[in-house]
């Protein structure tokens, strides 16, 4: 790697950090009214951890609040589960808030793909892997540009573009 690309990187890092130290702190009112309205409404644990795809195809643990309580039985299906605090937490993603945690740590950045569950990597085409040549984002240019209402190839595509076009020696 050349001077120039690992000031990039270093760069890169060094914003990540920027973001998520001081952008937690004033956040910290919102993250305890969060914590409190999942204890109250679905239970304690009120975080928990979720194995995902990381760069390189490495297993990450991302940490995210609360939004459905255990299944009452078998099977019970997600929206059964889901109560209206959890909706809206999803809805406006702050139940992704505790990523920050994630990007502080490096194994996350603020823009990149969204890590997807492993057994999604697994099946994942030759294409497809590209996704993981960078760090995974808190968002992304498909969170932005439709998110759960784009196709998964949209998806794939414009996490392409985004791995393409970004600022050379980013990670």
């Amino acid at each position: 790697m050349s001077k120039v690309e690992a000031r990039r990187v270093t760069g890169r890092r060094a914003a990540d950090i920027v973001v998520a130290l001081p952008g937690g702190l004033p956040l910290a009112p919102l993250l305890v009214a969060v914590a409190a309205a999942v204890w109250i409404t679905t239970g304690r644990p009120v975080l928990f951890r979720q194995p995902r795809g990381g760069r390189h195809g490495e297993v990450l643990r991302v940490w995210k609040f609360r939004t459905m309580r255990p299944p009452a039985f078998p099977g019970q299906c997600d929206a059964a589960r889901t109560d209206r605090c959890g909706r809206l937490l999803r809805s406006t993603s702050l139940d992704e808030l505790p990523q920050l945690w994630n990007m502080l740590r490096g194994r996350m950045s603020l823009i990149g793909p969204r890590p997807t569950l492993p057994e999604q990597v697994a099946r994942y085409s030759a294409h497809e892997l590209r996704r993981l040549s960078i760090r995974p984002g808190l968002t992304g240019w498909a969170q932005v540009n439709g998110r759960n209402a784009i196709s998964w190839p949209e998806r794939i595509a414009l996490d392409l573009w985004y791995i393409d076009n970004r600022s050379r020696g980013s990670t």
